[in-house]
This record gives C-alpha cells, structure tokens and sequence, in this order.
C-alpha cells in the first residue's frame, strides 16, 4: 500500500495508563504517525478530538466520567475521526460497529493485531483522502462553465448564407428580437442570429448595453441623443441613423444605468 503523504495524528484515549503506554510505544514505531496524544478519560478526549482533531482515535470503551460511547455521542458520529474501540470485553462488538468503528481490538492483542488495524486505518484515510481530492475536482470543473457563462461576451459567431462571421459584441448598436431570432445592427449592417433576445441580453456588459424596450437592447456607446415623444417615451438616436423606441416600462433601466432622470 502506498504511503500516506500526509502526518498522521492519532489520538490514544484509555484510562488505564498501562494499556495507554503500550498503544503509545507500538505507535512509536510507526514512522507515518508524527503526532500522538493522550486522554485518560471519555471528557478529556472529548477535548483532545475538539482541539486537535486527530486523524484517527484508539478509544476505550470503558472509562469513569465518559465511557467511548458517550464519546461518540458527545462528539457526533459524523464529527468523529476514525474510530479504533479497544476493550477486554467482546460484548461491545456489534454496539461499536454501529457507532461506525473502523475496528475492535480485543484486549490482550498481539502486536500484529494492532499493525493490521493500523494498515486498515490507513487505507482509509487514504481513500478518505483521494475522494476529498476528486470532490473538489469535481467541484472547480462544475464552476467552470458557470464561471465562463457569467463572463460577458466578447464576440459573437455568426452563421448566414454558408458563411461565418466574428462580430466584436462593442461593435453592435442595437439589438431587436423576434421570437427565437434577434437582428443585429452593426455599423450601418443588419444581421440575423438565432437566438432570443432574453439569452443574448443576460451574456451582454450591463455596463454597456441596456433594455431600453421588451424587443429591443441598445449599446449606450452608440447612443448620439433621445427624442421625447408623447406619454414619457423616447426614440433614442443611434449614431448611425438608426431610432429604437425607449419605452415607459424600460425608461427607469436607461435612468438608472445613467445616473440621472430624462
């Protein structure tokens, strides 16, 4: 198996001081365990699993103040590292496995009993520790497209008549919807792109283009002057002749992205 890249800490919890010693001196030899520390009973490894979250605790079933199993509960299953129950009573088995213990190790154990406990625990640990790797992963790859989404467009690909054309997204005056088609106005240009006008309009720089009417966006760079017409509306002057209606219901859009009432 290969080796953990990663200090192990783990957490010896007995409260008989000879049984401690021993795990401790076994442990010892582990050149992967860089960290060991003691509790010598139920509250104070509450303490140390709160404090110093270790990566892995040998825990007495048995102990005054605080038997393993309170521990347990004290802690909060999900909340505890993995757990190795040591005990000179079997009866505890099937209980300790509910409490999702990696192990059992019955005392008197032999010194091959603990290694091979100490080869499960890091086996999963290790497992623990390439699924954590592969979540986040996974989790920067499902930002990703969402990140990308969320970036205003740049250029626009446009296919028309067998041809492609890149259209820079600054260059366009206005756009204008019709169904699942909107026409661009580029320089003096038509063209036609298939899409909706809510789709285009929620990838365009808020900071530049503005719905000014329910079928119509206007880049304000194009903008030369507005036009009052009758009941609060106005036809907004483009700079290359073009007029696009400003409507009453979209005039406080066109008011707020300029800071100032017409």
């Amino acid at each position: 198996m290969p080796s953990r890249s990663e200090p192990l800490h783990v957490l010896v919890a007995d409260d008989e001081a000879p049984a401690r010693q021993r795990l401790i001196d076994l442990l010892r030899r582990d050149l992967e365990v860089t960290g060991i520390t003691e509790a010598e009973n139920g509250l104070v490894a509450v303490e140390q699993i709160a404090g110093n979250r270790p990566d892995l605790v040998f825990l007495d079933v048995q102990m005054p103040e605080l038997d393993g199993f309170g521990v347990v509960e004290a802690v909060g299953a999900a909340a505890m590292p993995l757990t190795i129950f040591v005990t000179a009573y079997d009866q505890h088995a099937i209980r300790a496995f509910e409490a999702n213990a990696l192990d059992y190790l019955l005392k008197p154990y032999s010194d091959e009993r603990q290694e091979a406990a100490m080869s499960r625990a890091k086996r999963r640990l290790q497992e623990r520790g390439i699924y954590e790797i592969s979540q986040r992963m996974l989790r920067m790859m499902s930002r990703t497209p969402r990140a990308e989404a969320s970036r205003p467009l740049d250029r626009l690909v446009v296919k028309s008549g067998g041809t492609t054309r890149f259209i820079r997204v600054a260059e366009i005056d206005c756009i204008e919807g019709a169904g699942v088609y909107v026409t661009l106005h580029v320089g003096g240009a038509t063209l036609l792109h298939r899409t909706t006008l809510q789709e285009l309009a929620d990838r365009l720089d808020p900071m530049r283009f503005v719905r000014v009417h329910r079928s119509a966006v206007v880049n304000l760079e194009s903008i030369v002057q507005l036009e009052a017409r009758s009941h609060g509306e106005f036809d907004a002057v483009l700079k290359h002749g073009r007029r696009v209606r400003v409507s009453r219901t979209y005039r406080p859009h066109l008011e707020k992205r300029l800071g100032q009432s017409l």
